[in-house]
């Protein structure tokens, strides 16, 4: 089982908003085998030495890097931390506060000391985080069930969700008759399945209000599309999760899901590179590193989506936006791209940190603007 800790977007933001030298961000691979880590903590260490060279080549007193060193060193030997583990670490240190992330995403392992976070890695946690509902439902049961990417599932108890089809119907049988309906579409079986689809929405509809996870239907067809067609909820997804899920277990339900969420996420990102192409000719788009760092300092973003493996280093003009590339990194610089996402972040906008074939062009970003910059 994986150990996870996802930040909130006010996490981020909060990581985006620290300006005060000497800020260390540290991304590591690491592996959730508790008798593997031992290569974790050495990395750690060569990446602390590494972090504390810079300082020390910069001219940073000593008085700051101290603290940055005894707060990693105590964490590099924290046995009961590195006990629970997931595929990556990310480590943000200060003189004055240290604060960590257990990711399931396998980022590439780096250290950057400048006076403000790097900070597109761990966007990329959060970017699509395979988080969502599965609803499954069928003839002889009906079970919500909420996925996450830090917890097994595990079933949530819905007030006033049916048991199965026969209560939400009132019926021994969802094929029985009544003396009271027995012609027409009252008594057919859509009829019946789209009233047992109507009461398990109306069950859910206060405790899905104000969500936005997506809902897995699990559910053979006709019923998969009944409650489609009915449901009040608007993230109910596209794919279905096939078959009768009545006794499938909620391990399996969950695996499942996340193959649809793939799905979900290529269509977004498809949507997005759509929506790019059609700004681009409007003069709503760029790919410029220099116009795109222009229009996040002006606020003009609207969506950024960026290279999350890619650091180029140099520094972003706090007033004009203009950028100066650096031929090294060091601790006066930072990584200019993640400076452009750190900027449209303070202002609103959304940054999705993506694989480098998933960028419109191919390029280290790609800028959906608000208006012509």
């Amino acid at each position: 089982m994986l150990h996870i800790d996802l930040p909130t977007r006010a996490e981020i933001e909060k990581l985006a908003a620290y300006r005060q030298s000497p800020a260390v961000s540290i991304y590591l691979r690491t592996t959730p085998l508790t008798q593997d880590t031992d290569a974790d903590r050495i990395e750690l260490k060569n990446q602390l030495k590494a972090a504390v060279a810079e300082m020390t080549e910069a001219g940073i007193d000593k008085r700051s890097i101290a603290p940055i060193e005894e707060s990693v060193g105590a964490l590099i030997e924290d046995d009961d931390f590195w006990a629970f583990q997931a595929n990556s670490l990310a480590i943000f240190v200060t003189p004055t506060k240290i604060q960590t992330f257990r990711l399931a995403n396998k980022l590439t392992s780096m250290v950057e000391v400048a006076d403000r976070f790097h900070l597109k890695p761990l966007i990329r946690a959060v970017t699509f985080p395979h988080n969502a509902y599965v609803l499954a439902i069928g003839i002889g049961a009906v079970r919500f069930i909420e996925v996450s990417a830090d917890l097994p599932p595990h079933a949530v108890k819905v007030p006033h969700l049916p048991r199965d089809a026969n209560q939400a119907i009132g019926r021994r049988s969802h094929l029985e008759r009544s003396g009271a309906m027995r012609s027409g579409e009252a008594t057919s079986e859509h009829a019946l399945l789209t009233r047992y689809a109507r009461a398990v929405d109306e069950a859910l509809r206060p405790v899905l209000a104000g969500h936005s996870r997506p809902l897995v239907i699990a559910a053979t067809e006709p019923l998969a599309s009944i409650f489609r067609s009915v449901s009040s909820y608007p993230h109910v997804t596209d794919a279905t999760i096939p078959g009768s899920p009545d006794h499938v277990p909620e391990h399996e339900l969950a695996a499942a899901a996340r193959t649809v969420l793939d799905g979900v996420y290529a269509a977004e990102m498809a949507a997005v590179a759509a929506l790019y192409t059609q700004r681009e000719a409007q003069g709503r788009a760029t790919a410029d590193v220099a116009q795109a760092a222009r229009a996040a300092t002006y606020g003009a973003v609207d969506t950024l989506i960026v290279d999350m493996d890619s650091t180029r280093p140099g520094t972003v003009d706090d007033e004009t936006g203009a950028v100066t590339f650096a031929e090294t990194a060091d601790a006066i610089n930072y990584g200019v791209v993640d400076e452009i996402a750190r900027r449209a972040l303070e202002t609103g906008a959304r940054v999705i940190s993506a694989r480098r074939a998933e960028i419109p062009g191919g390029g280290e970003l790609a800028a959906i603007l608000r208006y012509p910059v």
